[in-house]
């Protein structure tokens, strides 16, 4: 399927919502007003781990901070805001690299978790991972802080949907999107045009467009069990029972 532009898109969703007819051009007002609510509803897109279709992993030798900036610019440099860690792991160097050897770190989901360790400038063996995310940039708190030089910190995040720069700019996702993207537009300028409307048509492909997404998206992980829950028992020879 060829590539379509913004402006394809734009034109799509004005005529599904019938603010355009057969052969009509929008105005410039409206392809302003478009044009910003596509790469508005994008924006939100990117929030969403369903409606992404890559994860990607990052890294930075460690230097002995406490935390490294992640995002645009950053010293983990992303295409966009870090919002969430999906997963993190650290590489320890030794003197053949491709024998390096990664250890998964425990990813703590709140600044409360991580406000909880009393000495978050202890260095060691690097275990748990915290991610402050701000904007426009974000921090990761590995910790256990990890030597300088030792370690590679790795994580993983989110691919970033790109948003439109111009009319013309080409729609560089997988081909699943390209529907998704002018009927869930169409939705969205509905409610922008006074006396628009979309039909129940529309509003079908536009529910399973996004779920064929959200299954091709689907990623679900092992599931992993914490050592206690799953150790075999024991025999307790002093109350002769089984713990």
């Amino acid at each position: 399927m060829p590539l379509v532009t913004a402006q394809d898109l734009v034109t799509f969703a004005l005529k599904a919502t019938g603010v355009l007819g057969v052969g009509q051009s929008a105005l410039a007002e409206d392809n302003t007003d478009s044009f910003s609510a596509l790469n508005g509803m994008v924006g939100q897109w990117n929030a969403k781990r369903w409606l992404i279709y890559q994860l990607v992993d990052y890294s930075i030798v460690s230097t002995g901070a406490v935390s490294y900036t992640v995002g645009v610019g950053g010293q983990i440099n992303t295409p966009g805001r870090a919002t969430r860690l999906e997963s993190a792991f650290f590489r320890q160097f030794i003197t053949s690299a491709p024998a390096a050897v990664d250890y998964p770190l425990t990813i703590l989901q709140s600044r409360e978790d991580y406000n909880r360790i009393v000495l978050k400038g202890l260095v060691s063996w690097p275990a748990f991972i915290f991610l402050d995310s701000g904007n426009p940039l974000g921090n990761v708190y590995p910790w256990p802080v990890p030597a300088a030089s030792l370690y590679e910190l790795h994580i993983t995040l989110k691919q970033t949907l790109p948003q439109f720069a111009t009319y013309t700019q080409q729609i560089d996702l997988p081909e699943e999107y390209t529907e998704a993207l002018w009927t869930n537009l169409a939705l969205r300028l509905s409610a922008i045009y006074p006396g628009a409307s979309v039909t129940d048509d529309t509003r079908k492909l536009a529910a399973a467009s996004l779920e064929t997404i959200r299954v091709a998206n689907t990623e679900i992980p092992r599931l992993g069990m914490p050592t206690p829950l799953t150790r075999g028992s024991l025999y307790n020879i002093l109350s002769d029972s089984i713990y």
